[in-house]
């Protein structure tokens, strides 16, 4: 969602002020750094959010992504915005995003994939001897590589670039789950295999006059530089650079922007072409799941915990309509627990032996992967980490928001908070119910999009629907899918027949649907 803080206040300091005369805005210049102005919260409207004190949750949700089969069907929209330094892209990056009103856009910058400098050219860098305006000061490769991936769905780690220092930070920051990405650069047309894909070319055209006096206020007051080096640089490179690599761009442009972020009759074509390419991406996939895998046996990754008289007789009370909360708790977590351990059984174990306090040797077994992450789909899920924390020492866990758009039917995600490095990790995703299979089969292209391996996804839950069942299957097929009883029916609401009926409700003691209701994961 709107990438780089430092850009969009830069952006926004720019956008709010507003460029006046150009003796005016020169004879305002300051000879020293000064601190940094207002920030985009300030000037500009809030999208659909809520702010905790760690995290941000954006409380728009992004609908399917990929078809019944599971595949990714839809890549990301990409506008592509290119402009001579200064020009106001980050500007009109800014209002584009404002103007969408979409879930999840992204804003991604060029600044990003400058390379990593020597010491020779650092020395350069500092005494304003080197050429930032160069295609040859750009990671293309790993330009090109983060945008093809994050266009597809893909997680992504995108660097940060210190212009103080002139490097990249340690730190790298995760962007993921992007409908609309809006990709800004200088050189953001210069790269043949960049070009291909974006599916918009926005260059955004602005006087020269204005725009070095831009720069010079962003360099002296956000990046500590001065006036002289700001006016050599621009004189030696950055004009030069534009006469020579960006201004010819203009030619494959689809649209002109004069003005920059000034001219909103342009942007307002901009918004309505984009709004536009989205409405023909709409994806159904839940009324495709109710139709598909009707009569067919059950899939050999399915495992179903053995019908024990005990295990029975815990599903007849939490069956049981008239069974008291503390007792539905009680019960679902005894359930859970010999759940999870049944679960545990199908990890890779590798044989070890050890020496008892007899003096004796044990032949054993010992899980020989370095970790097991838990995932849980909120709200339901979460009522099975307890259970898991107890049986797996240490183990890491996530979090996945789904819930049902009322006027579509469609799952959406909202929120997730995955665990770092997950890509080589088992991981355990845990909902109370799943019924079409729709909100797991979100979970899991999830997942996939952040590289975990399908076949170290485990999938459980305390009562599947044999419709759930499959749709999770087939589009999954070496998903491990795990649970305690399959119910055969699903009524026209998706409701499991007989069922447990709505897990979350009974558990939190809530008394009709929440707003944190998502369909499988509740059996709303």
């Amino acid at each position: 969602f709107a990438g780089d803080p430092e850009l969009e206040g830069a952006a926004v300091h720019k956008g709010c002020r507003g460029p006046g005369p150009l003796g005016s805005l020169l004879s305002r210049l300051p000879l020293a750094p000064s601190p940094r102005r207002r920030t985009a919260s300030q000037c500009q409207p809030e999208p659909p959010l809520l702010r905790t004190s760690k995290r941000t949750i954006y409380t728009a949700g992004r609908p399917p992504w990929y078809s019944e089969t599971g595949a990714p069907v839809d890549e990301a929209f990409v506008i592509g915005l290119c402009g001579g330094s200064a020009s106001g892209k980050t500007t009109v990056a800014t209002r584009i995003i404002e103007a969408l009103d979409v879930p999840w856009v992204v804003l991604l910058s060029m600044d990003s994939f400058y390379k990593v400098l020597d010491e020779g050219q650092q020395a350069l860098a500092a005494r304003s001897d080197y050429n930032f305006d160069h295609p040859d000061a750009f990671d293309f490769e790993l330009l090109v590589s983060v945008l093809r991936k994050l266009k597809k769905g893909k997680s992504v780690k995108v660097p940060v670039y210190d212009f103080t220092t002139h490097s990249r930070r340690r730190e790298w920051k995760t962007v993921y789950g992007a409908n609309v990405i809006v990709f800004e650069g200088i050189l953001a047309f210069a790269n043949k295999e960049l070009l291909k894909l974006l599916d918009m070319k926005v260059f955004v055209d602005t006087d020269s006059d204005i725009r070095l006096v831009r720069r010079l206020q962003r360099d002296i007051m956000e990046r500590g530089r001065d006036v002289a080096g700001v006016i050599k640089q621009y004189n030696k490179f950055v004009k030069p650079s534009f006469e020579q690599y960006i201004e010819p761009t203009v030619q494959v442009a689809d649209i002109v922007v004069p003005r920059g972020g000034e001219n909103f009759v342009a942007l307002d074509l901009i918004v309505q072409h984009v709004h536009s390419q989205l409405e023909k991406r709409e994806i159904t996939v839940r009324a495709a799941l109710a139709s598909a895998h009707q009569g067919q046996p059950l899939p050999k990754t399915l495992s179903v915990l053995e019908s024990t008289p005990q295990v029975r007789g815990m599903h007849t009370i939490i069956r049981n309509k008239d069974t008291t909360r503390d007792e539905f708790i009680f019960y679902s977590k005894r359930l859970m627990r010999l759940l999870i351990e049944h679960a545990l059984s199908f990890l890779p174990l590798k044989s070890v032996t050890v020496e008892t306090p007899q003096g004796t040797t044990y032949e054993g077994k010992r899980f020989h992967r370095q970790r097991i992450t838990g995932v849980s789909i909120l709200r339901a899920g979460e009522t099975m980490e307890q259970a898991l924390t107890a049986v797996c020492k240490d183990i890491r866990l996530g979090k996945i928001l789904i819930q049902t758009n009322h006027d579509t039917g469609e799952p959406e995600l909202h929120y997730l908070r995955l665990p770092k490095e997950i890509s080589e990790d088992y991981v355990i995703l845990m909902d109370s119910t799943v019924s079409t299979g729709a909100a797991a089969m979100m979970a899991v292209r999830v997942l996939l999009d952040h590289d975990v391996q399908e076949d170290r996804i485990f999938l459980l839950s305390l009562l599947m629907a044999e419709m759930g069942v499959h749709s999770v299957a087939y589009a999954f097929p070496r998903v491990h899918i795990i649970t305690t009883a399959v119910d055969k029916r699903i009524n026209e609401e998706f409701h499991i027949i007989p069922g447990i009926g709505n897990f979350g409700d009974r558990y939190f003691g809530t008394d009709g649907p929440s707003a944190w209701c998502e369909s499988d994961g509740m059996d709303c």
